[in-house]
């Protein structure tokens, strides 16, 4: 099991898992927009996929989710598939390590999430939008910044970080309550995905 955590073999049901975490992600998104939430919650089936089929299934459930929302609904989605990536990754990696026993360890992932996805999307808000994000609350701490003289590329983490530590704590708790949720025998399918027949 040591080495599952790499393994590009994957079983059917991680396949599965993809484009279920797509959907979620859509629907996450879809609901912070209606409801106007200063979040994104576009991660939460990235985040999902990654507690239970690891950090490389995680990963591509966010990439391809990225790409997916890039050519159906705004291009600008395109430019973050590489964050999402990251958060599958980083979730997966920290879920395999037994980070997700808890609500308290849960947290502590979506802080650590949130400062990494800032961290990515500053250079890339930098180069494609001015240091902004879009997003009204942290653009307004952006604008702020700038007016008090703050270097720009400051101001733009700030506006990221504003967003994605709150966005990032809220989608892993969702995605951790979903997890333990969901019955024992369906996560016991993944963790022992290195025993059924895998394509």
């Amino acid at each position: 099991m040591k080495n599952s955590m790499w393994s590009l073999k994957f079983s059917t049901a991680a396949l599965v898992l993809i484009p279920a975490a797509i959907g979620i992600n859509y629907l996450g998104k879809l609901f912070a927009g209606l409801l106007k939430l200063p979040l994104w919650l576009d991660a939460i089936g990235t985040v999902l996929a990654s507690m239970l089929a690891g950090p490389i299934i995680g990963a591509i459930s966010g990439i391809a989710n990225n790409i997916i929302y890039g050519f159906t609904q705004d291009p600008i989605s395109f430019v973050y598939a590489i964050t999402s990536g990251v958060i599958g990754l980083i979730v997966g990696i920290m879920a395999y390590k037994g980070w997700i026993a808890n609500i308290g360890k849960a947290i502590m992932i979506g802080i650590i999430v949130g400062v990494v996805a800032a961290t990515i999307s500053t250079p890339l808000n930098m180069i494609f939008w001015g240091g902004q994000t879009g997003n009204v609350w942290g653009d307004a701490l952006y604008a702020y910044s700038i007016a008090h003289n703050l270097p720009q590329w400051l101001a733009s983490f700030f506006d990221s970080i504003v967003v994605d530590v709150p966005d990032k704590i809220a989608t892993v708790i969702i995605s951790y309550l979903i997890f333990k949720g969901l019955p024992q025998n369906l996560t016991t399918i993944y963790n022992n995905q290195n025993k059924i027949e895998s394509l």
